[in-house]
């Protein structure tokens, strides 16, 4: 009986091999799919995910341990500076507190520099006050104040201090310091010379 059935089945195979082969092709493909499948859960451990804790206000340090203890890396991203903020704290975090990601997954921090930025000042004489400023509001120094000095030519700038000093093309100095622009008034002609100009008339 059992060898009827094998002789049955391999009749059936030898009278139609391309029906056999593509069943076969079928079966292979099937279980090609099954496997993968199965494999990209393993993978990607699909199902599972962390939460991140919101890390707002913690040092670099307590930001590393925070996402370890719940399977996460920490990456430093970028650094700005905030002078009401202590120096090294967390200030953003990408991805968001509360996110739901994959185990090992990195979340970037921006943390407080430690010092302000240094910007290098190009040179600022002989150009105008609006120039001036546009230029160190450009390089992100946002406290600039204005000093006029006797000169014939008006709102020229001739020069500009840092803590007293001259500032010469090329000094670096820190974002958050304030700058002086010297800024020419122009010629503005004295009683003396009207009054001797109406006399002559």
């Amino acid at each position: 009986m059992e060898q009827n059935k094998i002789t049955d089945k391999l009749g059936f195979i030898k009278k139609h091999p391309i029906l056999f082969n593509f069943l076969l092709i079928i079966l292979a493909a099937w279980a090609v799919v099954w496997i993968t499948l199965i494999v990209l859960d393993v993978w990607t451990e699909h199902g599972k995910y962390e939460v991140v804790p919101n890390l707002h206000g913690l040092s670099y340090t307590q930001a590393q341990k925070a996402l370890l203890a719940t399977g996460l890396r920490a990456e430093l991203s970028d650094s700005v500076y905030d002078n009401a903020t202590a120096p090294g704290t967390v200030l953003e975090q990408s991805p968001r507190a509360k996110t739901k990601v994959k185990p090992n997954r990195v979340v970037y921090l921006t943390i407080n520099a430690f010092s302000p930025k240094l910007v290098t000042v190009p040179a600022l004489t002989d150009m105008s006050l609006r120039q001036a400023r546009s230029v160190l509001e450009g390089l992100g120094i946002k406290n600039v104040r204005e000093s006029y000095v006797d000169s014939e030519y008006k709102d020229l700038v001739l020069g500009a201090k840092f803590n007293g000093l001259q500032l010469k093309p090329g000094a670096r100095i820190p974002a958050t310091a304030t700058v002086t622009i010297e800024v020419g008034r122009g010629i503005v002609a004295d009683d003396d010379s009207l009054s001797d100009g109406a006399a002559e008339e």
